[in-house]
């Protein structure tokens, strides 16, 4: 009888992944045409609204579980559990778009720089505008803040900006030697940086005053976490969510191709779909440990994902290029390397205190609204 109500127990939480499960079968047996059927507009605009539904509450299912481990784990590998989650739903949407449709050179580019704005300018912004709302002040780690940013900007110049001015290239690309050797630095800066995390200075990314509290794993200080399972449990669960995304990932990315060409958007579009859909769950996990008064956990959040975005997106994608064929352009434009530069200097401007306000919140907001608009409106 225990283990039966275990079961209905589990089955009941775990409905939502069930339905995303449900749906894949769907879309790869009596759906597997759907995606290919432009008759009807209206059908199709419909098909693309419920396969993002579905895949953002697979995202969402993705997360819980993720922060199940970051109970268990403590901090600050929840967070990087959490991040680098979200970084495997992103690169298989990306390369699911890539595969899709063979005129969308810009499509990885655009979504990166996509999740840099909307990670530093709207999710930083909207975190510190919360966070100053309510408690008019909030304290960060400065050091673990300034780690973040230092290695940020050396993989974003990079990846982003270097590319724009080599001549090795007709367009801003790279060549096959360029694409190896760069991927290979980041992948090494990335693995130093987690060195640093979660090892030699853990302490730079914990709660500053707490320290010594923090250290200890956050299973130890509450043995039985709300809603958690064990260990194997979680994992087992983000492991099948995950596999079930990427699945979905194919499906939606001929939806993704194929609906700009109908719409005659902007390619930037698509960059910015994919970044919405990958970052729903941290952003909002960012802005409730903001109005929580744990801030550190935001800035956690919000620059790790910008960090794993660059470090991991850029080499996979790569990879997939060159194994495909696939050419990639990367290097940004003159107004995407504007609003950039002023990100980039405006982070290190609101991160080089240990406490924040609203008006940084705001700032940074606005920087995010131009780009919205240039989206549009170049």
């Amino acid at each position: 009888m225990h283990i039966e109500n275990n079961l209905r127990a589990t089955l009941k939480n775990e409905a939502a992944l069930i339905l995303v499960i449900a749906s894949a079968v769907i879309v790869y047996t009596v759906g597997k045409d759907w995606v290919h059927d432009q008759s009807n507009m209206v059908l199709y605009g419909g098909l693309f609204l419920a396969l993002f539904a579905v895949m953002l509450w697979g995202a969402f299912i993705a997360v819980r579980h993720a922060d199940c481990l970051a109970e268990m784990l403590g901090e600050p590998y929840g967070t990087l559990i959490l991040t680098i989650s979200v970084i495997c739903i992103e690169v298989s949407v990306i390369s699911s778009v890539m595969l899709a449709g063979k005129s969308s050179p810009t499509l990885a580019r655009d979504t990166m720089f996509a999740v840099l704005m909307i990670v530093l300018n709207g999710m930083v912004g909207t975190s510190l505008l919360i966070g100053g709302i309510r408690f008019r002040e909030q304290d960060y780690n400065l050091q673990g803040a300034r780690t973040f940013l230092s290695v940020l900007i050396t993989l974003v110049t990079i990846s982003l900006v270097l590319p724009t001015y080599t001549v090795s290239t007709d367009d801003p690309s790279l060549t096959r030697n360029q694409a190896i050797l760069f991927s290979t630095a980041t992948i090494s800066l990335y693995g130093a940086f987690l060195a640093i995390q979660t090892v030699r200075h853990r302490t730079f990314f914990m709660e500053p005053g707490s320290l010594g509290e923090d250290m200890i794993p956050e299973h130890g200080k509450h043995p039985e976490g709300v809603g958690t399972r064990s260990l194997a449990f979680h994992s087992l669960l983000l492991f099948i969510t995950l596999v079930t995304i990427v699945l979905l990932s194919k499906k939606f990315g001929i939806l993704v191709d194929e609906g700009i060409k109908m719409l005659h958007a902007p390619q930037a579009l698509g960059g910015v779909v994919i970044a919405l859909l990958v970052l729903a769950p941290e952003g909002l996990a960012a802005f409730k440990a903001a109005a929580s008064n744990h801030l550190q956990r935001a800035v956690n959040i919000c620059l790790g994902s910008a960090l794993a975005t660059i470090s991991l997106t850029v080499p996979a994608v790569m990879a997939v290029a060159l194994i495909t064929g696939t050419h990639i352009i990367l290097g940004l434009e003159r107004a995407d390397l504007v609003l950039l530069t002023l990100t980039t200097v405006i982070s290190i401007m609101t991160f080089s205190g240990t406490r924040t306000n609203v008006l940084q919140g705001v700032v940074l907001l606005t920087i995010f609204f131009v780009y919205i608009v240039l989206i549009f409106d170049p």
